[in-house]
């Protein structure tokens, strides 16, 4: 199995401020609104799927269980929403969307160690940039079986570093984990990210089933060089949520540190930032 020693970044949070506010420098901080998404092969009602993507407004999009065999219902449901594939694979179970005014400047789609008779697993990934910042985006959907989950979230773990060194950028995971905070690959990944709801909870973080939410299985995490304002299911029609698909949302509002300016230097207890 890959590495699973390490210690886990500090929490980053960031206090709320209005979306013109700028940064400490004077200059307005780039906010990267990440979104994860498991939207169960487009089996549900997909016009409630997309006004829930609508509302959410996200700059990137990380989806889960897109259709294999109709793959090009990925593109049109991105239309929809006013989007573009940005990572993919023709009959793979991940993406990576990318919204107005996100470039994407790089992919990858990776096969995950098989499991047999487990179904394969992979890895979507986008380099993404928005005004002049960049950023590693990966898409995932951990197993089933809590042995494959670990060993796939040390792989994944590995892609992601290899990426965010080539690029030179920071970079953010998002998708289902199938298991819930303190389970082994959970842990395993906020020993390297930090779990962004965990960090700046705003509102609910429960995400499975969508009808009657109970269990935080989805998660956007956040890698050292970006700061967390706030996360959590966003704020859609409570019918829309539940009839899209079986999961909830994840919503993230990141920031860029390197637009932080004094602010990652500050002593205010109520300011943790990870400004490495």
């Amino acid at each position: 199995m890959p590495g699973v020693s390490g210690k886990g970044p500090p929490q980053v949070t960031l206090p709320r401020r209005g979306p013109g506010r700028p940064a400490a420098s004077g200059v307005p901080a780039t906010t990267l609104r990440v979104a994860c998404y498991n939207v169960r092969s487009l089996r549900d009602d997909v016009d409630a799927l997309v006004r829930v993507i609508t509302a959410m407004r996200p700059d990137v999009l990380c989806l889960q269980e897109v259709p294999r065999l109709l793959w090009w219902r990925r593109a049109v449901l991105a239309r929809r929403v006013g989007m573009t594939v940005a990572a993919g694979r023709r009959g793979g179970p991940l993406a990576v969307l990318a919204g107005p005014g996100v470039r994407t400047v790089h992919a990858e789609y990776h096969l995950l160690r098989p499991f047999p008779p487990l179904q394969r697993r992979a890895l979507a990934i986008a380099v993404v940039a928005k005004d002049g910042r960049r950023a590693a985006v990966g898409s995932v959907h951990l197993d089933l079986s809590a042995g494959a989950r670990l060993w796939h979230a040390a792989e994944i773990a590995e892609h992601m570093a290899r990426v965010r060194d080539r690029f030179g950028v920071p970079d953010v995971l998002a998708g289902d984990l199938n298991e819930g905070p303190g389970r082994p690959a959970w842990r395993y990944l906020t020993r390297r990210y930090t779990d962004c709801f965990a960090a700046a909870p705003e509102g609910d973080g429960a995400t499975f089933p969508a009808a009657r939410p109970r269990h935080r299985i989805d998660g956007v995490f956040a890698g050292p060089g970006l700061a967390v304002r706030a996360c959590g299911v966003p704020r859609a029609t409570p019918a829309d949520l539940a009839a899209a698909t079986d999961h909830l949302p994840v919503l993230a509002d990141l920031v860029f540190h390197h637009d932080l300016g004094d602010e990652c230097r500050t002593g205010d207890t109520h300011l943790r930032t990870i400004c490495s």
